[in-house]
């Protein structure tokens, strides 16, 4: 058997499949070590199995807790809890895929998949996705904090701030642009960040609870001057009924919103290479841990999200309990916690997309700390151009979530498992691959075509 090599140049070609499925030990290092050597990251320097789960998580959750209660009012809830499902399970199951092709290829990152697979043009589209994916998510994340930071400081200052500085979205977006999200975006490795990553997890977990606890406190029907900030609202008991089923044009929005959701594919190989003592078993108990807390915690929200406001909840969940408890103390503290939950998600996702621009553009050069600092500071300067003056994310969350999150989630890793594996056709995880790249183009084209005949008859 030809012994793998280490691939982290470019100039890797495609030289067979190594290993069999069945050949290969769970256990498996990710990359093997040169005679002599141990490689730092398989030594207790790296992150912890709690620490990767953290990171993991807080590169799943973000924005799209907000918007998935909308996303099961316009799918039901049956219709809702399957199709979260669905997206969970083959979120895991790609995971698993890019492991196994990692291990089998002694590739250490997405781009390098690509590469290995469809040569230099292979690399290059997965940087591409990669960057407009994770460019995408960190400016609807930073716009979400333009929009409801000013709100949320609002609601703890009494008397009148109008034209306060304070409460100027788009200053306190460069103030904690600089101060926050470039610091933290500058630390050499992902595995630093484990520490907010924990703290955003907490943040997201207390914004489910309050959720729960405040279904109770918020009557059905809802009183005729919340009713009033809803579209077609009926304020009648006919608004208190959930429904099981519902299908309708705008539930086309739900599948993107559920894949923006689970996406971490990006994240899952730099977690995957600061993981203390790593092997595929390993890392696929972190990312099967990450996705299953994450979708209880989704769905959570979701439920009571839902049969709280029912048909009248908004896209954005913190909305509907803004208008209604303008200035209760635990809705303001929950708001601030899903902001700065939000905000600690950015520098996380900055890593792959960075990683991604520098291995298109500068694989050639040995690294630079100055090449470094550039890089950084131009994906958050266009981030931040981006997040101030785009002035709605709908409709770019919904064509990012329908192509590039679809293609990260579902397509590439079936693609290239594929291309890449010499097993038969007929073997179980070639079918399972084909499974997943046969979804992933139907529900990326479906609810594409969805989305823009929403647009044209809007």
């Amino acid at each position: 058997m030809e012994e793998p090599r280490l691939v982290g140049s470019v100039n890797c070609e495609p030289r067979g499949w190594y290993l069999s499925a069945q050949e290969l030990e769970d256990g498996a290092p990710l990359l093997p070590p040169p005679p002599g050597r141990t490689f730092l990251n398989q030594t207790s320097s790296g992150a912890s199995f709690g620490f990767s789960v953290f990171n993991l998580m807080n590169a799943i959750m973000g924005s799209g807790i907000l918007g998935l209660a909308y996303a099961m009012a316009k799918t039901g809830i049956l219709g809702f809890s399957v199709l979260l499902l669905i997206v969970a399970i083959l979120a895991s199951y790609s995971v698993f895929l890019l492991l196994t092709m990692c291990i089998h290829t002694a590739v250490t990152s997405y781009e390098d998949l690509g590469l290995f697979a469809f040569g230099s043009p292979g690399k290059v589209l997965v940087a591409s996705t990669i960057v407009i994916q994770n460019v995408g998510a960190m400016s609807t994340y930073l716009l979400i904090v333009k929009s409801e930071l000013p709100g949320a400081i609002a609601g703890f200052l009494s008397g009148d701030h109008s034209g306060s500085w304070y409460l100027d979205g788009r200053l306190l977006l460069l103030l904690t642009s600089v101060c926050i999200v470039f610091p933290l975006a500058l630390l050499p490795k992902i595995g630093f960040l484990g520490y907010t990553s924990s703290l955003s997890f907490f943040f997201m977990v207390y914004f489910a609870l309050v959720v729960i606890i405040k279904k109770w406190s918020i009557p059905c029907p809802l009183p005729p001057k919340l009713a009033m900030g809803f579209s077609q609202a009926s304020n009648s008991t006919e608004d208190c009924k959930a429904a099981l089923f519902n299908f309708s044009a705008e539930s086309a929005y739900a599948i993107p919103t559920m894949a923006f959701s689970f996406l971490c594919h990006t994240s899952v190989l730099p977690i995957y290479c600061e993981l203390q003592s790593p092997s595929k078993n390993r890392m696929q108990k972190v990312a099967n841990t990450g996705i299953s807390l994450s979708f209880l915690v989704y769905f959570v929200s979701a439920l009571f999200g839902y049969l709280t406001f029912y048909d009248h909840v908004d896209s954005e969940l913190l909305q509907g309990y803004s208008t209604y408890l303008p200035h209760d103390t635990v809705i303001m503290t929950v708001k601030l916690g899903i902001l700065f939950a939000v905000l600690l998600t950015v520098p996380l996702i900055h890593f792959p997309a960075r990683k991604a621009v520098m291995m298109v553009f500068f694989s050639h050069l040995p690294f630079s700390l100055t090449c470094h600092i550039l890089v950084t500071l131009a994906l958050n300067a266009t981030v931040f151009l981006i997040a101030m003056y785009v002035p709605d994310i709908r409709h770019l969350f919904g064509v990012v979530g329908s192509t590039t999150s679809t293609c990260l989630l579902f397509v590439y890793p079936g693609l290239f498992y594929l291309k890449i594996s010499t097993e038969d056709f007929i073997s179980r995880q070639k079918l399972g691959a084909c499974a997943l790249l046969v979804l992933g183009l139907l529900f990326g084209t479906v609810s594409l075509v969805m989305i823009i005949y929403d647009w044209i008859h809007q």
